[in-house]
């Protein structure tokens, strides 16, 4: 667990060095590499995370999929449980400031979404391996999701986020697509 956590120390600290046009630049090359990628041309409904700095910029993906007539649903977390639960999102003023400067949607505002309604789940993550692995933010709560989650996955990442080596755990999962500034890589296919 310890080298976990200097594993995430370190990793911020790298992202947090990325100057603001270079953020936006590389969040943008991600973000239309993922429009043309099938995963995203396919789904009707996508579950994303509503992005905090220096995390790959997901209020634009969000837009364009409203324009593009999809559905897209925001994690809601569970603290009493350590579970997450996804709410379908129309509006950005259907969010609220909980903790952290972390949005997630007001509960009074939006409706509960069934993980089976989500053609593509948008994974987040701090480190990412080649292979698919991920280092998250220390909570779980993706990784609790994940396990009974059928859909397609693909994370989205900075370069300097893909490492030769992560920690992991037995009951890590890896996602079947990561995205980054520089390319696609495809787990397992």
């Amino acid at each position: 667990m310890q080298e976990k956590k200097q594993f995430r120390t370190n990793m911020i600290k790298q992202l947090q060095t990325i100057s603001k046009p270079q953020y936006e630049q590389m969040s943008y090359q991600i973000a239309l590499q993922l429009y043309n990628n099938a995963s995203f041309t396919s789904a009707s409904h996508i579950g994303i995370t509503i992005s905090k700095f220096p995390e790959v910029d997901t209020y634009q993906i969000i837009r364009t999929a409203w324009q593009l007539g999809k559905k897209v649903s925001v994690p809601k977390c569970i603290p009493e449980n350590r579970q997450m639960v996804f709410r379908q999102l129309e509006q950005f003023d259907q969010l609220e400031s909980v903790y952290s400067n972390l949005f997630e949607p007001i509960v009074e505002k939006t409706v509960q979404t069934d993980s089976a309604e989500i053609d593509l789940l948008l994974v987040p993550g701090l480190a990412f391996s080649k292979k698919g692995y991920r280092l998250g933010f220390g909570g779980g709560y993706y990784d609790r999701f994940l396990q009974n989650y059928k859909g397609n996955t693909i994370s989205l990442a900075f370069a300097i986020q893909l490492q030769e080596e992560i920690p992991l755990q037995n009951h890590d999962l890896a996602v079947q697509k990561i995205i980054t500034n520089e390319g696609i890589i495809c787990i397992n296919e």
